[in-house]
């Protein structure tokens, strides 16, 4: 799951990546000390809470520094459940008003995080990829497509990136049977479900988290990143067959080369047990549950007709994130049931499953404690009107663009995916409102930067642990992946740029 991707310690280094939770505590401490100097003001906003481009001006914050010391001890609790006063706009657990913390998306991600582990702890989901892939063995090309297919497929929709580092003792073996080496594998794995979660249509860890933090339905803006999705799989699973196919043709062309024994490894590539029953019925409950969730967040409505404002069908769902969390918990217990896991083991599973999640939670809390900091000295307004006249004029095709190469480096810096939404999302946003182009459109742009920077850098767990296991150098995996990246930045400039174009 791309819900965070944290620093691999490596031995030979003497620096180490911080975890996300110790970066965002100290952009926390750093954002409440510039408060301080950066001066505080407001815009006027609309009927809908949105920024009134033009009407910016400064207005003092409230409190001396007892109180702002406060608020910096109370960030986290504000972060997930704070309120905002409607009177004065003030974020506090005990205020009367609007759900401001991300409390909303907490439970969601605790909840996904429990149905997951039990879809794993039923041994469907992974126990069917290993039989397709043992099952196209003897066709090469068709066997890399369909495993990238299904991982990118799984990427999109629920952020599957750190399970794949289980696929590799499987993978390998296959792919120095058939010839190829074990660059081939690693780009199967890596740039199969990596280029899924680039283009992520519903994924929560990425979509789901940036949509709530931009204040739109995750099912807007699911046209252009379903087409995306399509065309870049396309893109990156032709670019890794391509490559599968010159090193058969040709093995001194491999960038990696073949260990002794690579070809005898390629013996203990066993046959897998067959689907059961249980297997076959969990898959189909999985399905209908992604299935379902989709058709519950699209406003089709809107979607069908082209109209923002058109009145929803008397049959659409709407929901958003306090349902999909009831979904998903209903889910796992439904998905236990179906495995018979049994009580106990269910139970058990449920509570670990949501344990595991706990971290990438809390870095949602962590983040919007930031904004809420933001949003108490008054200083998110100012950082809009900054750059406000930079947005105003701008061809909406170049704005979109823009949004995307200035989140690259922000998706380094801040080694989480939803970490790096909740806090770039709530100026990102209002910017998209100036610009005259669809929030739904930053949403794509911001996912597509930080999914495009987590096919590469080193500070991921699912690269620098996958080159690891599939034994072939991080030097060797750039040199492989430099090319497509390229390709793939142009392409995700050419979606985003028609995407704010057309809205």
């Amino acid at each position: 799951m791309d819900h965070d991707a944290e620093g691999e310690p490596e031995e030979k280094r003497g620096f180490v990546f911080p975890s996300a939770l110790t970066v965002l505590a100290v952009v926390t401490v750093a954002v409440w000390i510039l408060a301080f100097v950066v001066p505080s003001g407001v815009y006027r906003r609309n009927a809908d809470g949105n920024p009134i481009q033009g009407t910016y001006h400064r207005e003092s914050a409230p409190g001396d520094f007892t109180h702002r010391l406060g608020e910096l001890f109370l960030s986290p609790v504000n972060g997930l459940y704070g309120v905002r006063d409607a009177a004065t706009g003030q974020v506090t657990p005990d205020a009367s008003g609007a759900l401001y913390g991300s409390a909303g998306v907490f439970l969601f991600v605790l909840a996904i995080g429990a149905f997951i582990t039990v879809v794993f702890a039923a041994g469907a989901l992974d126990r069917g990829i290993e039989r397709l892939a043992h099952r196209l063995r003897a066709r090469g090309a068709l066997l890399i497509a369909a495993v990238m297919t299904v991982f990118s497929l799984l990427g999109t929709v629920e952020g599957f990136a750190e399970e794949t580092l289980g696929f590799y003792g499987l993978i390998v073996p296959l792919m120095l049977a058939l010839g190829y080496d074990r660059m081939v594998a690693t780009g199967t794995i890596i740039l199969g479900a990596g280029v899924g979660v680039l283009a992520s249509t519903v994924n929560p860890f990425a979509t789901g988290v940036a949509s709530s933090a931009a204040d739109v339905s995750l099912g807007d803006g699911i046209a252009l990143r379903f087409a995306m999705w399509v065309v870049l799989t396309a893109v990156t699973i032709g670019y890794v067959v391509r490559y599968a196919h010159r090193v058969r043709a040709d093995p001194g062309r491999s960038l990696v080369g073949f260990r002794p024994g690579d070809r005898e490894l390629a013996a203990a590539a066993v046959e897998p047990p067959e689907l059961t029953g249980l297997h076959k019925a969990v898959l189909a409950v999985v399905v209908l549950v992604f299935a379902f969730m989709i058709f519950s967040v699209i406003p089709w409505a809107s979607a069908l007709t082209g109209d923002a404002d058109a009145t929803p069908y008397a049959w659409e769902l709407g929901w958003s994130f306090a349902q999909l969390a009831a979904l998903f918990i209903a889910a796992a217990v439904l998905v236990g049931l179906v495995a018979r896991l049994g009580e106990q083991r269910l139970s058990a599973t449920i509570v670990q499953g949501a344990a595991d999640f706990i971290a990438p939670a809390l870095v949602i809390v962590l983040a919007r404690g930031i904004t809420v900091i933001m949003n108490n000295s008054k200083i998110i307004d100012t950082v809009l009107h900054s750059i406000e006249g930079a947005v105003s004029g701008t061809p909406a095709a170049l704005f979109g663009v823009m949004v995307y190469v200035v989140n690259l480096p922000l998706a380094f810096l801040i080694p989480s995916t939803s970490g790096h939404a909740t806090l770039a999302m709530p100026i990102l946003a209002p910017l998209a409102d100036f610009a005259g182009v669809s929030r739904a459109v930053v949403v794509t742009a911001w996912q597509a930067a930080s999914g495009w920077m987590n096919l590469w850098v080193p500070t991921t767990a699912v690269v620098m642990g996958g080159v690891a296991l599939a034994k072939v150098g991080y030097d060797k995996y750039l040199r492989f992946v430099w090319p497509l990246l390229a390709i793939l930045a142009v392409l995700i400039c050419g979606f985003v740029a028609l995407g704010a174009a057309v809205t």
